[in-house]
């Protein structure tokens, strides 16, 4: 039974990654990180004004100082240099990867995987060229052959140079966190509403009151005040 690799992945298609450490030169607190992941304010080409998630900070740089990245492992503009410096960071394990384009062959890719070697502690990044036959099915070996990329990377969590684990790390990505549950309470029709409701503990199915224990205090101090008054609320 074929194993299937676990890659949690965004919502939106694709997202954008730095391919350097910004700025290089002098003392200068870094704006971003090789690896980090990047939000666009403004793009006109050949440079962009980007945000790095992981220091908060705006960058004006060149776009191809940047990669864009689909399925969480599948980066454009990414040379085998560059590959081999991602998967160098100290994020990532044995078995980490990434997809790219190949450099020498434009119908082609290239799957890289870091195999870090605990006997000798010389780590190295493999490369494995991704081709396509005829019919649009994607080959290493042309013996084995696979209809898509992803069923060709969960073919081989188990094989290669060692076991494939987790896509390259992008910084940043664990800082997404899911939108917070709005709860929204029934409205109430102040008109018609009479004391007894408004002073019970009575909750609706959602376990919360239909009004708050602030809200109740603060009818009742005005309630105090006014009760001589020709005012009444049970109407």
């Amino acid at each position: 039974k074929q194993k299937r690799l676990d890659c949690v992945w965004l919502a939106e298609d694709s997202i954008i990654v730095a391919l350097h450490n910004y700025p290089s030169i002098g003392q200068a607190e870094l704006t971003m990180r090789m690896g980090d992941r990047l939000t666009v304010t403004t793009d006109d080409g050949d440079f962009m004004i980007v945000k790095s998630v992981t220091t908060e900070r705006e960058s004006y740089i060149p776009t191809n100082y940047t990669a864009k990245v689909t399925h969480r492992w599948l980066y454009t503009r990414v040379s085998r240099l560059k590959a081999v410096e991602l998967l160098m960071l100290p994020e990532n394990r044995n078995g980490s990867f990434l997809i790219r384009e190949s450099e020498t062959n434009t119908d082609c890719y290239s799957l890289s995987v870091l195999r870090r070697d605990p006997y000798s502690y010389i780590d190295s990044v493999k490369h494995y060229r991704i081709s396509h036959l005829p019919n649009g099915w994607l080959f290493i070996s042309p013996g084995l052959t696979f209809p898509s990329m992803q069923h060709l990377i969960n073919h081989y969590t188990d094989g290669l140079c060692c076991k494939l684990t987790k896509p390259c790390y992008i910084g940043g990505l664990e800082n997404i966190r899911p939108a917070p549950v709005v709860i929204r309470r029934p409205t109430l029709n102040w008109k018609n509403i009479r004391r007894s409701v408004i002073f019970q503990q009575k909750r609706t199915e959602s376990g919360h009151s239909l009004v708050s224990e602030g809200l109740r205090e603060a009818i009742s101090s005005y309630l105090q005040m006014t009760e001589d008054s020709d005012l009444s609320w049970d109407t």
